[in-house]
């Protein structure tokens, strides 16, 4: 059984937080779950991006008390399920522990692990992409979950 279950992208500010408040949606009537993330290269303490809060917004989502945080060791070792958004971030992840690699995956894991991809300061097009890419793999993890 999955308690705590990280989110993994680069600046913590677009793709992680996203799948986070995605996941916390979906999963709001389980109770004692940790969902949460980080970024291997965090843009501390900044907001969602305004266009990626904006989307999640027009689906009920509210993500406007997230804050990009780092991606430290602890959290990688408290965490029990870490899904990132592409493969350079899960060697980013065995870099950092190498011992969380068994509990590590690509959020896309169930559609041939495809990537997400990052679309920080791009169009809104590129972001209602990575939404519904996301809307997806989020699902195909619930049953995992």
């Amino acid at each position: 059984m999955f308690k705590n279950i990280l989110l993994v992208c680069i600046g913590n500010i677009c793709r992680s937080p996203t799948a986070e408040y995605m996941f916390k949606h979906k999963l709001a009537g389980k109770p004692g779950l940790t969902i949460h993330s980080a970024g291997l290269g965090a843009l501390v303490d900044k907001p969602i991006d305004e266009t990626a809060g904006k989307i999640l917004l027009e689906h009920g989502i509210d993500a406007s008390e997230h804050r990009a945080r780092q991606l430290r060791s602890s959290i990688l070792m408290e965490a029990d399920l870490i899904l990132a958004m592409e493969q350079e971030h899960l060697k980013g992840i065995s870099e950092i522990a190498p011992q969380v690699s068994g509990k590590a995956f690509l959020l896309g894991k169930w559609s041939q692990n495809e990537k997400v991809p990052d679309p920080y300061r791009k169009s809104r097009e590129a972001f209602d992409h990575v939404y519904k890419q996301i809307d997806k793999f989020t699902d195909d993890w619930l049953k995992y979950l």
